[in-house]
Order: structure tokens, then C-alpha cells, then sequence
């Protein structure tokens, strides 16, 4: 399972958890402008936006976890299992498949609106990659530095969703989540006030209590209810560093120790990597289970004019800093 969210400082910053039980060796990989973008059932292109972002490289094709293009585009797609449903291809629709639908969106879209009208004729289609690599059920979070929005395709037909609170987990369906929001409306970040009865000389006993009735365990619901209060109630310096900081403070809150989250096969899910990327100039920041010292990768750095891709191992054993 996974969250996203979307942050603004005096730039804007767009990142995730991905929390799996197993990585599929992703690396940081930017992909250039005249990089070939071959589509299954669209028309190739050599001539896109430049992205950034976290992918598994298989046969020389970026499949992309999360992904932000030099416009300041950003996306992720989290795992949605049991609601994910991919259609037939439909003569009348763009058929996009599941694995390309970043790279489609995010190669010829610098905003959300731009990217809401390609939607509008969009049928992603029930297209895997190999058979070796079945489709992954997921939904998406689409952001530039002014909105955010979901894009889910169920059995139903294709639903997008205004995303006020900048923030995606899993399950259930995204219009449950703003829902269920409602539940936590008395949660503040200030002291307490007694409401419970003006008989009573009650008082908070310790900082932090207006926070009790916020959810603490690790369920998608959990985590998009307690990630949304973390960011709205987030306290914030404007430079890089505060900022950049504060995105992985944030992520910190609904990351997955590993141990905590069983899967029956005794395996555990747990947070393998987190990462933000600065949407404004598009430099890309990670983290790993392992290595907690945040890691920068400059999209700009390099050729964005070229046809090749570029890809940085992700570090994963732990950096220390001794001072003495």
C-alpha cells in the first residue's frame, strides 16, 4: 500500500510512499525529451516532456512508480486491488494501457486541465506489459502547483475526482476517503477545549491532545485521514532544506515499519522507499528503508535533449556522519 500527497511551500513538492513487500530493482530514471515512447495501442512519439522520476527499467521502457515532468507535472499510481478495473479497447477512446499512462499523460501535459481533457476520451485498457508482468490494479494522483486530482478506472467506466486535500491513499474508492473525513472534524492540532459538560473542571493533562480520535494504525484509511491532517496542519520554513524536510516529516507519519504489516506468505509490507520531488525546478529527492540520508537527483543535470535514458541505482545502505 501506498500514500501521496502534494505540499506547497514557496515552491511546490509532489512525492509517495511506496510500501511493498518486495522491490523490482526502480531507480531514479529521467527520461528525455526525444527518448522513443513506444504506446500498444496510440502513436509513438519521440518528441515529449522530459520526466523524472522512480521506475523499473524493463526492455528499455521506463515503467514509472511516480513521475514529474519539466513543466512541473507530477503523478503516482497506488495500488487499488479489488476495485481496479481495466476495460476492453474501445474504438472510440484513446486505449491507453495501465503501465504507459504515466508517461502518456505526463509527456504531452504541462497542467491538471490539460490532462483532464485527454481524460475525457480516455479508455485504460486491459493491456499487461508481458506476461510475465500482469497489470497492476492501481489509481492515480495527478497534480500540478495549483490542483490535484484522481483518476480511477472501475468497472463502471473511468472516475476523476477533484482532490482538495492533495492527498491519495488505497482502498477503498477516493470519493470514500473525502467522505470519511467528516469522522475527524473535531481532531485540531491546539489544546482541547472542554465540551464534554460545563459541570466538570476538565483540563488537557499532557501537549498533543487535541490530536486524540486521530487514527494510528497502518490501514489506507488510516493513513490518508492522518496524512491529510499532517499536511494542513503542517508548520513549515520556505527554504529547500525546511521544506524538503517537512515533505519527509510528513511522509514519516504514514510510513510502514517493517515487521508491523504481516502478509500471510511471512513477508512483510513496509515502506521501501519515499520520495519528493520539487515540481518547480525538478529535482528529485528519495529516501530508502535503509538509508534515511535524503539522496538529490537533478533532472536538469543532465541532456534533456537526448534519446537515451538515465538511471541512478537507488543507495540503500545507510549513511552515517561520525563527528568525532
Amino acid at each position: 500500500m501506498c500514500t501521496a500527497i502534494s505540499f506547497e511551500t514557496k515552491d511546490h513538492y509532489f512525492g509517495r510512499n511506496l510500501d511493498l513487500d518486495i522491490s523490482y530493482n526502480e531507480m531514479v530514471t529521467i527520461t528525455p525529451r526525444n527518448f522513443h515512447f513506444r504506446f500498444r495501442k496510440a502513436q509513438d512519439t519521440s518528441n515529449h516532456y522530459a520526466l523524472i522520476g522512480m521506475a523499473a527499467v524493463i526492455d528499455h521502457y521506463p515503467l514509472y512508480y511516480d513521475a514529474t515532468n519539466e513543466k512541473g507535472l507530477s503523478m503516482a499510481g497506488l495500488n487499488f486491488p479489488g476495485n481496479a478495473h481495466f476495460h476492453r479497447e474501445d474504438p472510440d477512446k484513446d486505449n491507453i494501457a495501465p503501465f504507459e499512462f504515466i508517461p502518456w499523460i505526463l509527456g504531452q501535459c504541462e497542467t491538471v486541465e490539460e490532462a483532464r481533457m485527454l481524460l475525457s476520451k480516455l479508455n485504460l485498457a486491459d493491456i499487461p506489459f508481458s506476461e510475465q508482468l500482469p497489470i497492476a490494479p492501481l489509481h492515480w494522483m495527478i497534480s500540478d502547483q495549483q490542483q490535484s486530482i484522481v483518476v480511477e478506472s472501475v468497472k463502471e467506466g473511468l472516475k476523476v475526482y477533484d482532490n482538495l486535500p492533495g492527498v491519495l491513499a488505497n482502498n477503498p474508492e477516493f470519493g470514500y476517503h473525502l467522505f470519511n473525513l467528516n469522522q475527524y472534524l473535531s481532531v485540531t492540532a491546539s489544546a482541547p477545549e472542554n465540551r464534554f459538560s460545563k459541570l466538570l473542571d476538565l483540563q488537557p493533562y499532557s501537549l498533543g491532545m487535541g490530536g486524540i480520535g486521530l487514527p494510528g494504525d497502518l490501514s489506507s484509511t488510516s493513513r490518508f485521514v492522518r496524512a491529510t491532517f499532517a499536511k494542513f496542519n503542517s508548520a513549515s520554513g520556505s527554504s529547500e532544506a525546511d521544506s524538503v524536510g517537512q515533505f519527509f516529516h510528513i511522509l514519516n507519519s504514514v510510513a510502514q515499519p517493517k515487521g508491523l504489516n504481516a502478509l500471510e506468505d511471512g513477508k512483510f509490507e513496509y515502506t521501501l522507499y519515499s520520495s519528493c520531488c520539487n515540481m518547480d525546478k525538478g529535482i528529485y529527492y528519495y529516501t530508502t528503508y535503509d538509508n534515511s540520508q535524503i539522496t538529490a537527483v537533478d533532472m536538469h543535470a543532465e541532456d534533456l535533449d537526448s534519446a537515451q535514458l538515465v538511471s541512478y541505482p537507488l543507495i540503500s545502505s545507510q549513511q552515517f556522519r561520525f563527528v568525532n
